[in-house]
């Protein structure tokens, strides 16, 4: 990003708030009645062509005024982030009351998450979006084998995390429910601790092994565990579509259609999030910073939720990349520190 005098970088910084809040492209005069520069609407009309031409600002084919691009909005985030500026109107009495709430589910990540993306929703009318930890983040407590039917077998797996996984799988007949107990006690002492992935590994190594391949039950044991982690773990959870379509941003039709297209793609959704989920505090991408085509227009607003210094999901907002970015990161920041706490104490 060039670098920017100061005069410049305050004339920017003025059109992409104007722009959030007023959603009117923003002429030279506009910016001299708004802010207080000592500037003739002339010098501020020139400023604004120089970042114009440097890609901060566009101008539509139907209007004078001009409006930030994605570069512009960049550098405005950046600037609220450095100077510290994320003063928000959202009462803090508003978020602890949401937070007690919250509270109540500590022990269940996924409904924990789920309520989490309503408040979000609620508090910044954009969309409100969770992921559950990841495969790698996900640590095994304690695996219960309970025989469902003659030939079924209910896994029921619990995390660290507090994610609580059912899966029903078939199993041979002639297994009781004393050889699942047994299998169950083989696959906690040799799985307990470890992260899913970790444990996918360690069955292919087993199963190559030759003592393994004789033992029969170990061997069961084996292909029982598995399948029970054959499912995605780190889950979307996404509220407000209704919050986002009364915002004028998705007025028109196609817009929406992409917005309800990038929201039922949750797979690139994830992809970021995942990304996201390996960074420290809250990280902002903007319309073509994002790589699904779908998100070119959006901007998500997210922050990974950890339990002492191992992440255990995501949480953010998604909206238009006319967002109220201070609002969106205070909300989005505070959310994920009291969710970590939350977390790390229970």
């Amino acid at each position: 990003m060039q670098i920017l005098s100061e005069r410049s970088s305050k004339i920017l910084y003025a059109v992409v708030q104007s722009y959030i809040n007023y959603l009117d492209p923003v002429g030279s005069r506009v910016v001299t009645k708004r802010y207080s520069f000592g500037l003739s609407p002339a010098t501020i009309r020139n400023i604004m062509a120089d970042l114009e031409e440097m890609g901060f600002l566009k101008q539509p084919h139907t209007s004078a005024g001009r409006v930030p691009t994605d570069l512009g909005y960049r550098f405005y985030v950046d600037s609220l982030v450095k100077e510290s500026d994320l003063n928000s109107n959202i009462e803090i009495e508003i978020l602890q009351g949401l937070y007690r709430r919250l509270e109540i589910l500590k022990n269940n990540i996924e409904l924990l998450l789920s309520e989490t993306t309503k408040s979000l929703s609620m508090l910044s009318h954009y969309l409100g979006i969770a992921m559950s930890p990841t495969p790698d983040m996900t640590t095994l407590r304690k695996i219960n084998l309970l025989k469902y039917n003659t030939d079924k077998v209910a896994v029921v797996l619990f995390t660290d995390e507090g994610l609580i996984k059912n899966k029903v799988i078939p199993i041979d007949p002639e297994i009781s429910q004393k050889d699942l107990n047994r299998i169950a006690t083989y696959l906690n002492s040799e799985f307990s601790g470890y992260t899913f992935d970790e444990i996918r590994i360690k069955i292919l190594k087993e199963m190559s092994r030759e003592k393994i391949r004789c033992d029969h039950l170990i061997s069961k044991a084996m292909r029982i565990c598995r399948e029970a982690l054959c499912f995605p773990l780190n889950e979307l959870f996404i509220s407000g579509f209704s919050e986002v379509l009364a915002l004028p941003d998705f007025t028109d039709l196609k817009v929406i259609r992409e917005l309800s297209k990038a929201v039922e793609d949750k797979h690139n959704i994830i992809k970021i999030l995942d990304k996201l989920s390996e960074t420290e505090g809250v990280q902002v991408v903007i319309g073509s910073e994002n790589e699904p085509f779908e998100m070119k227009k959006l901007s998500l607003v997210a922050s990974p939720c950890m339990e002492g210094d191992r992440p255990v999901g995501v949480v953010g907002i998604i909206g238009p990349t006319r967002m109220n970015y201070a609002k969106a990161i205070y909300i989005v920041e505070n959310t994920a520190k009291f969710i970590s706490t939350m977390i790390t104490r229970r």
